[in-house]
Protein backbone atom coordinates (compact mmCIF):
# COMPACT_ATOMS: atom_id res chain seq x y z
CA UNK A 1 0.00 0.00 0.00
CA UNK A 2 1.52 3.14 -1.03
CA UNK A 3 0.99 6.17 2.09
CA UNK A 4 1.71 9.38 2.36
CA UNK A 5 4.83 9.31 4.11
CA UNK A 6 6.33 7.49 0.33
CA UNK A 7 4.29 9.84 -2.20
CA UNK A 8 3.64 13.60 -2.59
CA UNK A 9 -0.18 14.95 -2.15
CA UNK A 10 -2.15 13.56 -4.94
CA UNK A 11 -4.90 16.65 -6.24
CA UNK A 12 -8.05 16.16 -6.52
CA UNK A 13 -7.35 17.38 -10.10
CA UNK A 14 -4.54 18.24 -12.24
CA UNK A 15 -4.37 19.85 -16.08
CA UNK A 16 -2.43 17.75 -18.64
CA UNK A 17 -0.29 20.22 -20.47
CA UNK A 18 3.03 19.88 -22.70
CA UNK A 19 5.35 21.44 -25.16
CA UNK A 20 2.44 21.58 -27.96
CA UNK A 21 0.41 24.44 -25.91
CA UNK A 22 3.93 25.86 -24.51
CA UNK A 23 4.89 25.83 -28.37
CA UNK A 24 1.52 27.29 -29.65
CA UNK A 25 1.50 30.27 -26.81
CA UNK A 26 4.81 30.99 -27.78
CA UNK A 27 3.80 31.84 -31.17
CA UNK A 28 1.29 33.78 -30.13
CA UNK A 29 3.68 36.26 -28.29
CA UNK A 30 5.76 36.20 -30.91
CA UNK A 31 2.93 36.95 -33.56
CA UNK A 32 2.35 40.26 -31.62
CA UNK A 33 -1.24 39.41 -31.72
CA UNK A 34 -2.47 38.40 -28.07
CA UNK A 35 -6.09 39.36 -27.83
CA UNK A 36 -9.26 38.04 -30.00
CA UNK A 37 -7.89 37.19 -33.81
CA UNK A 38 -6.75 34.63 -35.25
CA UNK A 39 -6.27 31.79 -33.18
CA UNK A 40 -9.56 32.49 -31.05
CA UNK A 41 -11.29 31.98 -34.57
CA UNK A 42 -9.69 29.20 -35.00
CA UNK A 43 -10.21 27.88 -32.16
CA UNK A 44 -13.80 28.51 -32.77
CA UNK A 45 -13.76 26.53 -35.67
CA UNK A 46 -12.64 23.75 -35.11
CA UNK A 47 -15.17 23.33 -31.95
CA UNK A 48 -18.02 24.21 -34.15
CA UNK A 49 -17.22 21.88 -36.75
CA UNK A 50 -17.02 18.94 -34.50
CA UNK A 51 -20.20 19.75 -33.17
CA UNK A 52 -21.69 20.27 -36.19
CA UNK A 53 -23.19 23.29 -34.79
CA UNK A 54 -23.67 26.26 -37.19
CA UNK A 55 -22.13 28.91 -34.93
CA UNK A 56 -19.77 28.75 -32.25
CA UNK A 57 -17.97 31.78 -29.78
CA UNK A 58 -14.86 31.37 -27.80
CA UNK A 59 -15.38 33.92 -24.69
CA UNK A 60 -13.53 34.71 -21.60
CA UNK A 61 -15.34 31.67 -19.00
CA UNK A 62 -18.14 29.22 -18.88
CA UNK A 63 -20.39 31.72 -16.64
CA UNK A 64 -19.53 34.10 -19.41
CA UNK A 65 -21.15 31.91 -22.14
CA UNK A 66 -23.89 31.44 -19.76
CA UNK A 67 -24.53 34.55 -19.33
CA UNK A 68 -24.63 35.69 -23.04
CA UNK A 69 -26.77 32.38 -23.57
CA UNK A 70 -29.52 33.69 -21.39
CA UNK A 71 -29.31 37.43 -23.10
CA UNK A 72 -29.33 36.30 -26.38
CA UNK A 73 -32.30 34.24 -25.48
CA UNK A 74 -34.00 37.35 -24.62
CA UNK A 75 -35.17 36.74 -20.78
CA UNK A 76 -37.42 39.39 -19.37
CA UNK A 77 -37.71 40.18 -16.11
CA UNK A 78 -39.72 37.57 -14.30
CA UNK A 79 -39.48 34.94 -17.06
CA UNK A 80 -38.39 31.70 -15.46
CA UNK A 81 -35.56 29.44 -16.42
CA UNK A 82 -35.83 25.94 -14.89
CA UNK A 83 -32.22 24.30 -14.06
CA UNK A 84 -31.09 21.82 -11.50
CA UNK A 85 -30.53 23.35 -7.80
CA UNK A 86 -27.41 19.90 -7.92
CA UNK A 87 -24.67 22.21 -10.18
CA UNK A 88 -22.33 25.27 -9.47
CA UNK A 89 -23.78 28.63 -8.80
CA UNK A 90 -23.03 29.88 -12.36
CA UNK A 91 -26.15 28.42 -14.09
CA UNK A 92 -28.35 30.41 -11.59
CA UNK A 93 -26.11 33.35 -11.14
CA UNK A 94 -26.50 34.13 -15.08
CA UNK A 95 -30.00 33.26 -14.67
CA UNK A 96 -30.55 36.61 -12.30
CA UNK A 97 -27.64 38.99 -13.89
CA UNK A 98 -29.78 38.35 -17.03
CA UNK A 99 -33.27 39.04 -15.23
CA UNK A 100 -34.85 35.96 -15.00
CA UNK A 101 -35.84 33.60 -11.74
CA UNK A 102 -34.54 30.59 -11.46
CA UNK A 103 -36.61 27.34 -10.55
CA UNK A 104 -35.15 24.51 -9.18
CA UNK A 105 -35.99 20.93 -10.25
CA UNK A 106 -35.43 17.41 -8.91
CA UNK A 107 -32.82 15.55 -10.21
CA UNK A 108 -32.83 11.49 -11.38
CA UNK A 109 -31.21 9.51 -8.34
CA UNK A 110 -29.32 6.96 -10.66
CA UNK A 111 -27.51 9.80 -13.56
CA UNK A 112 -27.57 13.40 -10.81
CA UNK A 113 -28.72 14.92 -14.30
CA UNK A 114 -32.34 17.01 -14.41
CA UNK A 115 -34.69 14.88 -14.71
CA UNK A 116 -37.10 15.40 -17.74
CA UNK A 117 -40.80 14.98 -15.68
CA UNK A 118 -39.59 16.90 -12.97
CA UNK A 119 -38.67 19.90 -15.29
CA UNK A 120 -42.13 19.68 -16.88
CA UNK A 121 -43.59 19.92 -13.64
CA UNK A 122 -42.34 23.15 -12.92
CA UNK A 123 -43.38 24.35 -16.40
CA UNK A 124 -45.66 27.64 -15.45
CA UNK A 125 -46.84 30.27 -18.53
CA UNK A 126 -44.03 32.29 -17.16
CA UNK A 127 -41.10 29.68 -18.08
CA UNK A 128 -38.93 30.74 -20.90
CA UNK A 129 -36.19 28.63 -21.03
CA UNK A 130 -34.57 24.97 -19.42
CA UNK A 131 -30.87 24.69 -18.94
CA UNK A 132 -29.77 21.01 -18.71
CA UNK A 133 -26.67 20.05 -16.89
CA UNK A 134 -24.99 17.14 -18.08
CA UNK A 135 -23.88 15.87 -14.50
CA UNK A 136 -19.70 14.79 -14.24
CA UNK A 137 -20.07 14.01 -17.91
CA UNK A 138 -22.87 12.01 -18.93
CA UNK A 139 -25.23 12.94 -20.73
CA UNK A 140 -28.73 13.54 -19.70
CA UNK A 141 -31.84 12.30 -21.49
CA UNK A 142 -31.24 14.76 -25.18
CA UNK A 143 -34.19 13.57 -26.86
CA UNK A 144 -36.98 14.26 -23.91
CA UNK A 145 -35.48 17.55 -23.09
CA UNK A 146 -35.29 18.41 -27.22
CA UNK A 147 -39.37 17.44 -27.11
CA UNK A 148 -40.19 19.10 -23.71
CA UNK A 149 -38.58 22.08 -25.11
CA UNK A 150 -40.84 22.08 -28.40
CA UNK A 151 -43.68 21.24 -27.04
CA UNK A 152 -43.99 23.95 -25.02
CA UNK A 153 -42.27 26.34 -26.89
CA UNK A 154 -39.23 26.87 -24.24
CA UNK A 155 -35.93 27.60 -25.14
CA UNK A 156 -33.14 24.48 -24.96
CA UNK A 157 -30.26 25.31 -22.75
CA UNK A 158 -27.23 22.43 -22.50
CA UNK A 159 -24.38 23.01 -19.65
CA UNK A 160 -21.85 21.05 -21.20
CA UNK A 161 -19.13 22.51 -18.74
CA UNK A 162 -18.67 18.92 -18.11
CA UNK A 163 -19.11 17.21 -21.63
CA UNK A 164 -17.04 18.13 -24.41
CA UNK A 165 -16.60 14.95 -25.70
CA UNK A 166 -19.51 12.88 -24.04
CA UNK A 167 -22.29 11.31 -26.16
CA UNK A 168 -25.74 9.96 -25.99
CA UNK A 169 -27.73 7.40 -28.45
CA UNK A 170 -25.81 8.63 -31.14
CA UNK A 171 -26.20 12.18 -30.16
CA UNK A 172 -23.18 14.06 -29.00
CA UNK A 173 -23.72 16.88 -25.74
CA UNK A 174 -23.77 20.44 -26.89
CA UNK A 175 -25.61 19.49 -29.94
CA UNK A 176 -28.98 19.14 -29.44
CA UNK A 177 -30.15 22.67 -27.76
CA UNK A 178 -30.65 25.56 -29.27
CA UNK A 179 -27.23 26.78 -27.22
CA UNK A 180 -24.51 25.27 -25.44
CA UNK A 181 -21.86 26.00 -23.05
CA UNK A 182 -18.63 24.79 -22.57
CA UNK A 183 -15.77 25.27 -19.95
CA UNK A 184 -12.26 25.23 -19.97
CA UNK A 185 -11.73 26.23 -16.13
CA UNK A 186 -8.65 24.59 -15.46
CA UNK A 187 -9.98 21.50 -13.78
CA UNK A 188 -12.14 20.48 -16.91
CA UNK A 189 -11.69 18.35 -19.39
CA UNK A 190 -9.73 20.07 -21.40
CA UNK A 191 -8.33 23.55 -20.24
CA UNK A 192 -7.45 27.39 -21.51
CA UNK A 193 -6.87 28.20 -17.61
CA UNK A 194 -10.09 30.24 -18.17
CA UNK A 195 -12.37 30.33 -20.82
CA UNK A 196 -15.52 28.84 -22.07
CA UNK A 197 -17.58 28.75 -25.61
CA UNK A 198 -20.95 29.07 -26.55
CA UNK A 199 -21.94 27.20 -29.90
CA UNK A 200 -25.80 26.41 -31.70
CA UNK A 201 -28.21 27.92 -33.65
CA UNK A 202 -26.62 30.89 -35.80
CA UNK A 203 -29.07 33.71 -35.05
CA UNK A 204 -28.51 32.88 -31.29
CA UNK A 205 -24.54 32.67 -31.30
CA UNK A 206 -24.03 36.08 -33.80
CA UNK A 207 -26.47 37.84 -30.78
CA UNK A 208 -24.16 36.19 -28.07
CA UNK A 209 -21.66 37.42 -30.11
CA UNK A 210 -22.25 40.84 -30.39
CA UNK A 211 -23.38 41.20 -27.01
CA UNK A 212 -20.15 39.65 -25.91
CA UNK A 213 -18.20 42.12 -27.67
CA UNK A 214 -19.09 45.42 -26.26
CA UNK A 215 -22.30 45.25 -29.09
CA UNK A 216 -19.26 46.12 -31.10
CA UNK A 217 -20.65 45.28 -34.65
CA UNK A 218 -16.93 44.06 -36.45
CA UNK A 219 -14.55 42.41 -33.80
CA UNK A 220 -11.02 43.73 -33.40
CA UNK A 221 -9.44 41.22 -35.90
CA UNK A 222 -11.66 42.13 -38.63
CA UNK A 223 -10.96 46.33 -37.99
CA UNK A 224 -7.37 45.57 -37.38
CA UNK A 225 -5.57 42.55 -38.06
CA UNK A 226 -7.03 43.11 -41.68
CA UNK A 227 -6.00 46.36 -41.81
CA UNK A 228 -9.00 47.41 -42.48
CA UNK A 229 -10.57 51.06 -41.26
CA UNK A 230 -10.84 50.73 -37.14
CA UNK A 231 -14.30 52.69 -38.22
CA UNK A 232 -17.14 50.46 -36.16
CA UNK A 233 -20.34 51.36 -34.37
CA UNK A 234 -21.97 49.57 -31.21
CA UNK A 235 -25.98 48.59 -32.16
CA UNK A 236 -26.63 47.22 -28.33
CA UNK A 237 -25.06 48.16 -24.74
CA UNK A 238 -23.04 45.18 -24.53
CA UNK A 239 -20.07 43.36 -22.24
CA UNK A 240 -16.30 42.23 -22.70
CA UNK A 241 -16.28 38.62 -23.22
CA UNK A 242 -14.31 37.66 -25.27
CA UNK A 243 -11.48 34.79 -25.17
CA UNK A 244 -7.99 36.40 -25.99
CA UNK A 245 -5.72 34.67 -28.52
CA UNK A 246 -3.14 33.83 -26.02
CA UNK A 247 -5.97 31.69 -24.32
CA UNK A 248 -6.95 30.42 -27.42
CA UNK A 249 -3.64 29.08 -28.55
CA UNK A 250 -4.14 26.53 -25.28
CA UNK A 251 -7.18 25.62 -26.16
CA UNK A 252 -6.25 24.47 -30.27
CA UNK A 253 -3.60 22.27 -28.44
CA UNK A 254 -6.02 20.92 -26.14
CA UNK A 255 -9.05 20.13 -28.15
CA UNK A 256 -6.42 17.98 -30.59
CA UNK A 257 -5.94 16.08 -27.46
CA UNK A 258 -9.40 15.52 -26.12
CA UNK A 259 -10.04 11.96 -27.22
CA UNK A 260 -6.49 11.01 -25.69
CA UNK A 261 -7.87 12.77 -22.41
CA UNK A 262 -11.23 11.32 -22.78
CA UNK A 263 -10.10 7.71 -23.31
CA UNK A 264 -7.58 7.82 -20.14
CA UNK A 265 -10.44 9.05 -17.79
CA UNK A 266 -12.44 6.27 -18.82
CA UNK A 267 -9.37 3.92 -18.05
CA UNK A 268 -9.18 5.19 -14.70
CA UNK A 269 -13.27 5.23 -14.32
CA UNK A 270 -13.06 1.21 -15.64
CA UNK A 271 -10.03 0.41 -12.99
CA UNK A 272 -12.57 2.23 -10.04
CA UNK A 273 -15.24 0.57 -10.85
CA UNK A 274 -13.47 -3.12 -10.92
CA UNK A 275 -11.59 -2.55 -7.86
CA UNK A 276 -14.40 -0.54 -5.51
CA UNK A 277 -17.17 -2.70 -6.43
CA UNK A 278 -18.43 -4.47 -3.22
CA UNK A 279 -17.26 -1.83 -0.98
CA UNK A 280 -20.45 -1.64 1.66
CA UNK A 281 -22.51 1.79 1.47
CA UNK A 282 -20.10 2.95 -1.31
CA UNK A 283 -22.17 3.56 -4.48
CA UNK A 284 -20.33 3.72 -7.47
CA UNK A 285 -21.76 6.05 -10.85
CA UNK A 286 -23.92 4.06 -13.11
CA UNK A 287 -23.51 4.52 -16.86
CA UNK A 288 -26.30 4.30 -18.92
CA UNK A 289 -26.83 2.17 -22.13
CA UNK A 290 -25.76 4.20 -24.69
CA UNK A 291 -23.63 6.52 -23.17
CA UNK A 292 -20.21 7.69 -23.99
CA UNK A 293 -19.13 9.26 -20.47
CA UNK A 294 -16.78 11.93 -20.27
CA UNK A 295 -16.06 11.28 -17.42
CA UNK A 296 -15.00 15.02 -16.18
CA UNK A 297 -16.59 13.27 -12.68
CA UNK A 298 -15.60 9.99 -10.82
CA UNK A 299 -18.50 10.64 -8.29
CA UNK A 300 -19.47 8.07 -5.52
CA UNK A 301 -22.22 7.91 -2.87
CA UNK A 302 -21.27 7.56 0.56
CA UNK A 303 -24.00 6.20 3.03
CA UNK A 304 -23.25 7.42 6.42
CA UNK A 305 -22.25 4.18 8.75
CA UNK A 306 -21.11 4.63 12.65
CA UNK A 307 -18.29 7.29 11.96
CA UNK A 308 -17.43 6.88 8.22
CA UNK A 309 -19.52 9.53 6.45
CA UNK A 310 -18.48 11.33 2.98
CA UNK A 311 -16.78 14.17 5.14
CA UNK A 312 -14.91 11.76 7.50
CA UNK A 313 -13.76 9.44 4.02
CA UNK A 314 -12.64 12.98 2.60
CA UNK A 315 -11.01 13.81 5.70
CA UNK A 316 -9.18 10.42 6.13
CA UNK A 317 -8.14 10.19 2.75
CA UNK A 318 -7.08 13.88 2.84
CA UNK A 319 -4.69 13.65 6.37
CA UNK A 320 -3.49 10.05 6.27
CA UNK A 321 -3.95 9.11 2.60
CA UNK A 322 -2.49 12.41 0.88
CA UNK A 323 -5.52 12.07 -1.48
CA UNK A 324 -7.46 15.41 -2.20
CA UNK A 325 -11.60 14.84 -3.37
CA UNK A 326 -14.00 17.30 -4.21
CA UNK A 327 -17.73 17.65 -3.74
CA UNK A 328 -20.59 18.01 -6.72
CA UNK A 329 -22.34 20.24 -5.25
CA UNK A 330 -24.17 22.29 -2.21
CA UNK A 331 -27.21 22.44 -3.83
CA UNK A 332 -27.97 25.81 -4.98
CA UNK A 333 -31.31 26.14 -3.41
CA UNK A 334 -28.94 25.61 0.31
CA UNK A 335 -26.81 28.78 -0.65
CA UNK A 336 -27.56 32.05 1.31
CA UNK A 337 -28.20 33.51 -2.23
CA UNK A 338 -30.88 31.52 -2.87
CA UNK A 339 -32.91 30.25 -0.14
CA UNK A 340 -35.57 32.48 -0.77
CA UNK A 341 -36.27 29.60 -3.63
CA UNK A 342 -38.79 27.63 -2.73
CA UNK A 343 -38.50 24.04 -3.75
CA UNK A 344 -38.99 20.21 -2.43
CA UNK A 345 -35.95 18.40 -3.50
CA UNK A 346 -35.34 15.10 -1.28
CA UNK A 347 -32.80 13.46 -4.22
CA UNK A 348 -30.92 16.02 -4.65
CA UNK A 349 -30.13 16.49 -0.87
CA UNK A 350 -29.70 12.54 -0.70
CA UNK A 351 -26.96 12.48 -3.33
CA UNK A 352 -25.11 16.49 -1.87
CA UNK A 353 -25.00 15.07 1.97
CA UNK A 354 -23.32 11.69 0.17
CA UNK A 355 -21.39 12.57 -3.20
CA UNK A 356 -17.67 12.61 -3.20
CA UNK A 357 -15.26 12.40 -6.88
CA UNK A 358 -12.21 10.87 -6.67
CA UNK A 359 -9.67 11.90 -8.33
CA UNK A 360 -9.65 11.28 -11.94
CA UNK A 361 -7.64 13.28 -14.96
CA UNK A 362 -5.28 12.33 -17.39
CA UNK A 363 -2.15 12.95 -15.90
CA UNK A 364 -2.70 10.19 -12.86
CA UNK A 365 -0.38 7.56 -13.35
CA UNK A 366 -1.32 3.60 -12.82
CA UNK A 367 0.43 4.46 -9.28
CA UNK A 368 -1.61 7.50 -8.81
CA UNK A 369 -4.71 4.87 -9.53
CA UNK A 370 -3.61 2.32 -7.80
CA UNK A 371 -3.01 4.40 -4.68
CA UNK A 372 -6.44 5.66 -4.48
CA UNK A 373 -7.87 2.33 -4.21
CA UNK A 374 -5.77 1.23 -1.69
CA UNK A 375 -6.35 4.19 0.76
CA UNK A 376 -10.65 3.59 0.22
CA UNK A 377 -10.03 -0.01 0.83
CA UNK A 378 -8.01 1.25 4.04
CA UNK A 379 -10.99 3.34 4.90
CA UNK A 380 -13.17 0.36 4.72
CA UNK A 381 -11.20 -2.21 6.25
Amino acid sequence: MTTAAAAPFLPWNRPSLGLEEEAEVLDTLRSGWLTAGPKAARFEQEVRDSLGAEDAFAVSSCTAALHLALLAAGINPGEEVITPSLTFCAAPNAIVQAGGTPVFAEVDPVTYNLAPAAAEKAITPRTRAIVVMHYGGQPADLAAFRKLADDHGLLLIEDAAHALHAWRDGARAGSVGDLAVFSFYANKVMTTGEGGMIAGRADLVQRARLLGRHGIDTSIWQRHGAQRTADYEVTVPGLKYTMPDITAAVGLQQFRKLPDFTARRAQIAAAYDQSLAGLPGLRLPTVLEGVRHGWFLYPVLIDPVGVRTRDTVADTLREVHGIGTSVHFKPVHRLAAYRYVECSLPVTEHIAARQLSLPCYPAMSSTDVQRVIDALHTVWS
